[in-house]
């Protein structure tokens, strides 16, 4: 991993809040995700289980968890499975943890190899009524891949007919969503490495440039700064390409006169940062683009301050919907009189700002959570409104991670650029300085 270690008080205390939610005599497993193949020989680069990383710091493949709080032994109330090293794999594949590492890492004690499950399973499934399982139940999730999680929980039910199966997703979405201190301060740093990618690259944007040049100056950026990549496949359009929500082709030369819309975010420590900001490819914008930049700031604005304990993201969509029309009116783009006449089930307001406006975010850019519950304390939201108007070849999206608290919501993205002013003069120093040389 190339992030520093993180303190094992977090993944106790993650551990310790979701045993209070297990039933009595209960059982649960958590299992490391697979190595994906790609092609030939090669895999696709490891990305740790979000949930067994949230509940033990350890980042490494074919791993087990395992929670039983009321095992008559207390070496068994919990338990972590890994893979034996041996010279081979130490010479082919590098370090894995040692037993003791594993143990500093997740502040788990009872430490097993692999090898070691099938012998000691059935001794635990004898001491208990109830098996919880962890699936994927992110409610944006669809795959066709029988994942690992998924054959582990079919292969339990098949051993284990007469033991009660529960699912540990709603209680992991209730659990991550309210993030723990150390979890902000991991995130922060997430979003500090990308502040410095976006500075970057407002020194790097000029006519000619290609989208996949400016991408690689972001990833050179997470790297060097100990990211473990990007969060998510950045965005980088520029023109009409920003009115594909997800375009990620990043091919096209950025031509002046344009606007370059990117969305793009660090990963650190497996925690995401999601920002958005776009950038005028001369180094100023026109009018008519800074009227339509502005417009988009000022709902992000006013729909930040919504991001507070006791509302919902349904009511809160709704609101910033109302907010986005006055804009969309002003701008010329909707008639203030066919507004008041529209059919609510489908606002007018959806032909030039189609997505949502905020999502969950943690160790997944589109983290888990119950949309339907009341907003709290420790919930991380991004803040994305956005007005996209292809036949001017225009998308502007504005996009900042904020924290709701007890009080005002705390805006973790407040030092990135964000006014038309503070872009402009960013790029304006850097064109003098290119000049110069």
């Amino acid at each position: 991993m190339k992030y520093s270690n993180i303190d094992s008080k977090l993944f106790i205390e993650n551990r310790d809040r979701y045993k209070t939610l297990l039933q009595a005599d209960s059982i649960a497993f958590f299992n490391s995700n697979d190595e994906m193949p790609k092609n030939g020989d090669g895999n696709f680069p490891f990305r740790q289980n979000s949930d067994i990383f949230y509940l033990t710091g350890i980042d490494q493949e074919q791993s087990i968890l395992v929670i039983f709080p009321d095992a008559p032994l207390p070496k068994y109330r919990e338990l972590l499975f890994l893979k034996k090293t041996n010279e081979h794999i130490a010479v082919w594949e590098g370090h894995k943890y040692t037993k003791e590492e594993a143990r500093i890492a997740s502040g788990i004690q009872s430490i097993y190899w692999l090898e070691d499950y099938n012998s000691i399973l059935p001794m635990l499934m004898n001491h208990v009524k109830n098996i919880y399982v962890n699936i994927n139940e992110n409610d944006r999730f669809a795959s066709d891949v029988p994942y690992r999680d998924l054959r582990f929980a079919k292969e339990l039910q098949s051993r284990y007919p007469g033991h009660a199966f529960h699912r540990s997703g709603p209680m992991m979405a209730q659990l991550r969503s309210v993030k723990h201190d150390i979890e902000i301060k991991l995130m922060q740093k997430a979003i500090d490495i990308t502040e410095k990618a976006f500075r970057r690259v407002m020194r790097f944007v000029k006519p000619g440039v290609m989208e996949y040049e400016i991408e690689a100056e972001i990833t050179h950026e997470f790297i060097r700064k100990r990211a473990n990549g990007h969060a998510y496949t950045p965005i980088i359009a520029s023109g009409k390409n920003a009115n594909v929500l997800h375009y990620i082709e990043n091919n096209t030369e950025c031509k002046t006169g344009e606007v370059i819309l990117m969305d793009f975010g660090a990963e650190y420590a497996n925690y995401a940062a999601d920002l958005t900001r776009c950038v005028p490819v001369s180094g100023e914008f026109s009018e008519r683009q800074r009227e339509v930049y502005n417009a988009v700031l000022r709902v992000m604005r006013q729909a930040t301050k919504m991001l507070v304990p006791g509302n919902t993201i349904e009511k809160y969509h709704v609101e910033v919907g109302k907010i986005m029309e006055g804009e969309l009116i002003g701008l010329g783009l909707l008639d203030k009189n066919e507004v008041r006449n529209q059919n609510p089930e489908m606002p007018l307001y959806k032909q030039y700002f189609m997505h949502g406006t905020s999502h969950f975010l943690g160790l997944d850019v589109h983290d888990v959570g119950n949309r339907y519950k009341p907003m709290q304390p420790g919930m991380i939201f991004t803040c994305e409104p956005g007005i996209y108007i292809p036949q001017e070849n225009l998308g502007i999206r504005i996009e900042n991670d904020i924290l709701i608290t007890t009080k005002d919501p705390i805006d973790l993205m407040a030092a990135i650029p964000v006014e038309v002013e503070e872009i402009e003069e960013a790029m304006r120093e850097a064109a003098e300085m290119r000049a110069a040389h």
